[in-house]
């Protein structure tokens, strides 16, 4: 990759490769755990502010990898270091995350919405009810 391709803003080359499933498994892993820790708002935020320096972003990481080597798979995180090179990389995953992120919404909402029909059902209970377990 030469100096200009790093800082380029063009579109993604039509006749790059396309990702294999260990690949999407991988970017499917940090998207749900993103989501898991509710941080989704904060890393849509640096991934979109750094997706100009994804390469150099992807030879820090080669800086960094003695350290979490002890975290992470050596194999996993080779993986991701190659697949950061790649400029629509990130913006696959920002879609995981946002995809993700969605279906975690609905499924708070639906059980937001069961706990409410929950209540409902059970009608008014005192404090002394709520105590002692009484239905």
């Amino acid at each position: 990759m030469t100096f200009r391709e790093m800082f380029s803003f063009q579109p993604k080359d039509p006749k790059e490769k396309e990702l294999t499933q260990h690949q999407h498994e991988i970017l499917d892993k940090i998207a749900k755990k993103v989501v898991y820790w509710k941080m989704s708002v904060p890393a849509i935020l640096f991934l979109e502010t750094m997706k100009p320096l994804n390469y150099i972003g992807s030879q820090m990481m080669v800086f960094f990898e003695p350290f979490f080597q002890a975290i992470f798979s050596w194999k996993d995180y080779d993986e991701l270091r190659k697949l950061m090179e790649e400029r629509g990389t990130v913006e696959i995953l920002l879609q995981k995350i946002e995809k993700f992120e969605a279906e975690q919404e609905t499924k708070e909402k639906e059980m937001k919405k069961r706990v409410k029909e929950e209540r409902k059902r059970k009608g008014k209970r005192n404090i002394w009810q709520i105590i002692l377990g009484k239905e």
